[in-house]
């Protein structure tokens, strides 16, 4: 993208005027420009008097406002400008659907004739801009990293740092140090390489086009466009701009990453105000929706499948409808991830506490007449030491080893919290079209004329699958009337099928497949091609006229599709079959009356409830006198796996919504397909929407399963009022129209084989093969992780606190300390080393993915962990003091009293690492060797303690002494207790949990969101102090 500067220096070279900036911002570009230069009644261009020169600030004051921002959470607003900059005489897509060509040509002062002059584009470009997506200036890489210090614990560490320097504990304030910066570092790639989604809109922008300027037909950048140019677009053009048509030949346009239709749209030149929505469909189209039927109006970044136009652009840039989504996208901030708030609670209580320390030593210290300096010093260092350095490493370590096994399992993560928020997702929203289905239409129910019903197996653009009767196999034999259906749709058909790509329409393509698996498609080629009659929106049929190569007279046939209704109106005979003397079928046509017709109807109608797209197909010698053959049924067909998906989601208290552009009966046959919806289930319309605030929305959509007729508005609405209910929201979604949902979940996950760029980069999640079962694997995954660090968490408090514990104690009762300083240093490798981050790496466990998502609001640090890890620290201390007791009855301090204290507590360290690898399961149960690195580890540690005891220069340095194998024995018998502490304790858990599942009824995700609704509506003026009402 041109920078101002230089955009600056173009536009005065060009035009020969001058320009100049105010306040000392490149964006506010003003021109002076001659009286004469400019007609008085245009609006939009702005023009600064010679008097009003704008001060520049200086570098330090810029430089001192950036550095200001940094630390401040607010963030200037996205589009505070938006609605001046959108003050132009540019025409929005719904307002010149409605209008007539010479309307248009009118306002935009404009001609269709020849196009704008060099000049006259010139000049209006400096009021609308290039045809382009500004990109806000980006924060400076010094800017973003220092912005990662601003996480309570990273502060809270950094202020440990410090005091470790100034009490001269250089040891610990430079592992603090290495810690932070490995942390800050690790966030800091993470978020610059995800934050690329707003940039990836400009791919969609045409590199060049071709236009009118004056008489001449020029092919320039797309980018240099403005309202009111005369544009030419043809097959496998991508639009420039937002363009109203004036002239379509059967121009077909796939808006499919737009709008999420499947169909290229027909695109015509009348006035969307002349010609109303008809159809069946129409009673489901409302204004927000307008863009998918404004069929004159072509849009920027879609793409001509077929034929060709003219249009006059109406609008460019950020005021075209692409625009309008990049706007909505840059107005998002995508919300924080659950573990990254949970991380702030425990940075927060972690300094609590630390207060607390140094309060109550320094009380207490006070009350026996000690020095407060001593004792502030005393307190400060039992504080720098509760705080845990090494949680932060754990927390990347573990996120981005789950990202690892989660791309082995073909899913992306782009952020690492986006791998535990997975855990806590109780909705996902999904997209239908490429996400629950495979957006490859294709046949599976074939009516004859008869009223034979014929089913297709197989699916995709192949000739994979079989055609059947009452299970046995269909051919052109043993049934000639369904062997000339297939034939008719593949001689009235355009598309060709080339090693399983589709080149041509999606309906035309199923058509194809259907010949393949009746092995006639190649009969298409026995015809020799007269006439085509193209598919219009007004007669809904296409027909091809023609004769067979081997016909010597060259006798014409006419084959037909279409909406069924249309082609029977053609037809005067259907076809039947009736067995000849011979028992052979044979062939004959017999009058469609009245009762003919109405029965094909009805099968139409039935089929269509099923959410089928019926095609009539018919052929004859003259249009008014054909013979109707039957119809094709025809449609998405859902993704392998992905029913199943939905019931193990479903169980697991995971809600799936899906969203479509489908009209009703569609989106709901679909979605029960997929046991999305059941009967009495909810659907709502876009407009319902629309006309709803969040609140209100949000108050209703707890019974709503399918949104049919939805844009990317409604999307945005949908996900803010989930999100209003306190609730954890996925978004599934592979085009355009996706984007800006994706980016305001809480959890975005894009397809990676049907997707958009633009989706992929708003995304957090990107599904490589496009499977939403995946997501079941992730949830399973991010539930595992979480676990994990609290696993970890109640490890580390445990032994935190034992430690402190250990050493206040003996301060306050005046021992000599149980500990020197370099068996200290030691037993704090251990609780931030190997046996602490193995505990990070604990196998998922299977049974996780039965339990409900994890509140929001619910801390790393919950009251059953705070019992956990006070039992587990009194056991140690206890155990530790009398073995510290024990050796000091003679009242003489030796190594060996030292030793056997030392070596006593880091055993007790080891058996509280093993029973901290579940919370609630039997160390027993889930086995000793299925972490492997857990073993290791602690075997490694054992082995270095051993040698800390037994080998001299070690012996030297952390004076201790050999220890005899009674000892040993000893030692072990004493700090096992903590382990048999703690079985115990989860003996009684698992007790607890079986008595309360036998006298709580389980709650589905409706239920769970009634009764939130049904208790804010009740108490609004605690609901947002409360959490999901859901069963834990």
């Amino acid at each position: 993208m041109m920078n101002n500067k230089l955009r600056r220096q173009q536009l005065e070279k060009e035009l020969g005027i001058r320009s100049r900036h105010t306040n000392g911002h490149e964006d506010d570009i003003f021109i002076d420009i001659e009286n004469d230069y400019v007609n008085e009644d245009r609006k939009g261009y702005q023009s600064v008097s010679d008097s009003s020169e704008g001060k520049k600030t200086s570098w330090f004051q810029r430089f001192s406002a950036k550095l200001k921002s940094v630390f401040s959470r607010k963030k200037p607003p996205a589009a505070a400008a938006s609605a001046a900059e959108m003050e132009t005489w540019g025409i929005k897509a719904a307002e010149a659907s409605e209008m007539s060509v010479d309307e248009v040509v009118e306002k935009l002062k404009t001609k269709t004739t020849c196009g704008l002059s060099d000049g006259e584009a010139n000049r209006r470009r400096l009021t609308h801009g290039y045809n382009e997506f500004k990109i806000k200036e980006d924060d400076p890489l010094w800017m973003k990293y220092l912005s990662q210090f601003k996480d309570p614990l990273i502060l809270l560490l950094l202020a440990s740092a410090v005091v470790s320097v100034i009490m001269r504990q250089y040891d610990d304030a430079f592992s603090i140090a290495a810690a932070i910066t490995i942390v800050v570092t690790v966030a800091f790639v993470q978020e610059y390489r995800s934050e690329r989604s707003l940039e990836e809109l400009n791919k969609l922008v045409p590199p060049a086009c071709t236009c009118m300027r004056g008489t001449e037909l020029k092919k320039f950048l797309a980018r240099d466009l403005v309202p009111g140019d005369n544009v030419l677009i043809t097959v496998g053009d991508r639009i420039p701009a937002d363009v109203r048509l004036y002239e379509a030949v059967e121009l077909l346009v796939d808006e499919s990453s737009f709008t999420g239709e499947t169909e290229p749209l027909v695109k015509t030149t009348h006035s969307s105000r002349n010609s109303s929505a008809g159809g069946s469909e129409g009673e489901h189209r409302n204004d927000s929706s307008r863009k998918t039927s404004a069929n004159n109006v072509a849009y920027m970044g879609t793409l001509v499948r077929s034929g060709n136009g003219k249009g006059i652009v109406i609008s460019t840039g950020e005021s075209s409808e692409f625009g309008e989504v990049f706007r909505m996208m840059q107005a998002e901030e995508s919300p924080k991830a659950p573990l990254q708030m949970a991380m702030d609670q425990l940075g927060k209580f972690l300094s609590f506490v630390s207060f607390i320390i140094i309060g109550a030593i320094m009380l207490i210290g006070w009350i026996q007449g000690r020095q407060l300096l001593d004792m502030f010093n005393i307190g400060v260092s039992l504080a720098v030491a509760a705080i845990p350095e090494g949680l932060p490493i754990v927390v990347v370590v573990t996120l981005a080893l789950g990202v690892v096994r989660m791309a082995e399992k073909k899913a992306i993560v782009k952020k690492l919290p986006i791998v535990e928020a997975l855990g806590c997702v109780n909705v996902i929203c999904s997209d239908k079209t490429g996400t629950l289905t495979k957006n490859e239409m294709t046949v599976t129910q074939v009516c004859t004329a008869s009223g034979s019903l014929i089913e297709v197996s197989g699916v995709g653009y192949n000739d994979n699958g079989v055609v059947s009767l009452d299970g046995h196999l269909v051919t052109s034999q043993s049934h000639p009337e369904v062997a000339m259906l297939a034939e008719t749709g593949a001689v009235c058909n355009n598309a060709h099928i080339d090693g399983g790509v589709l080149l041509g329409q999606p309906t035309e393509g199923a058509l194809v497949a259907f010949a393949m698996k009746m092995k006639l498609f190649d009969n298409k080629r026995n015809f020799i091609r007269v006439n085509e009659d193209g598919f219009t929106h007004e007669r809904k049929w296409m027909a091809v006229t023609c004769y067979h190569k081997d016909d010597t007279d060259a006798r014409k046939e006419i084959h037909m599709k279409g909406a069924i209704e249309r082609v029977m109106a053609q037809c005067s005979t259907f076809m039947c079959t009736q067995l000849d003397e011979n028992g052979r079928k044979q062939i004959v046509a017999l009058p469609l009356d009245e009762t003919a017709r109405n029965k094909m109807i009805n099968q139409s109608n039935f089929m269509g409830s099923t959410g089928l797209r019926v095609l009539g197909l018919a052929r004859g010698t003259e249009l008014g006198d054909m013979t109707f053959l039957g119809m094709a049924g025809i449609m998405d067909p859902p993704r392998d796996g992905i029913k199943e998906a939905v019931r193990i989601l479903s169980a697991a208290n995971v809600a799936i919504k899906m969203i479509t552009g489908d009209a009703k009966e569609t989106a709901i046959s679909i979605a029960a397909r997929l046991g999305i919806y059941s009967k009495g289930g909810r659907a709502m319309s876009g407009h319902d929407v629309d006309s709803l605030d969040v609140g209100q929305l949000a108050a209703q959509i707890s019974d709503v399963d399918v949104f049919y007729r939805a844009n990317p508005k409604h999307k945005l609405k949908i996900v803010k009022a989930l999100q209003e209910l306190e609730l954890v929201v996925a978004m599934t979604g592979d085009g355009v129209n996706d984007a800006v949902a994706l980016r305001k979940a809480d959890v975005g996950i894009a397809m990676g084989m049907t997707g958009t760029d633009v989706c992929k980069e708003a995304a957090d999640m990107i599904l490589v093969d496009d499977d939403l079962s995946t997501i079941m694997c992730a949830i399973e995954e991010g539930k595992g992780i979480f676990y994990n660090i609290r696993n970890f968490v109640s490890f580390q408090l445990s032994t935190s606190i034992a430690a402190l514990s250990l050493i206040a104690i003996s301060t306050l009762v005046k021992y000599p300390n149980p500990l020197n300083a370099m068996q200290i240093l030691w037993i704090n490798i251990i609780m931030d080393g190997p046996p602490a981050q193995s505990l990070g790496v604990e196998p998922v466990d299977k049974d996780v993915i039965r339990r409900p998502p994890r509140r929001v609001k619910d801390p790393i640090v919950t009251r059953s962990l705070i019992i956990r890890v006070v039992m587990s620290a009194t056991v140690i201390v206890t155990g530790t003091m009398y073995v510290f007791w024990r050796e000091l009855r003679d009242n003489i301090i030796t190594p060996r009293d030292t030793t056997m204290t030392f070596t006593c507590f880091v055993l007790f360290d080891m058996f509280n690492a093993l029973s901290c690898r579940s919370q609630t399961k039997s160390v027993f149960e889930i086995g000793f060797m299925a972490n492997r690195m857990f073993i290791v580890a602690v075997g490694a540690s054992l082995l270095a303690q051993l040698a800390v005891i037994y080998f001299p220069p070690l012996q030297r340095i952390f004076q201790t002494e050999a220890l005899y194998f009674n000892d040993i024995l000893h030692l072990l018998a004493i700090s096992s207790t903590v382990l048999v502490v703690s079985e115990i304790w989860k003996c009684y858990l698992r007790w607890e949990e079986k008595q309360g599942a036998s006298r709580k009824s389980k709650f589905s995700i409706s239920q769970i969101m009634k009764g939130m609704i049904g208790d804010r509506g009740k108490n609004t003026d605690n609901e947002k102090n409360r959490g999901p009402q859901y069963m834990v």
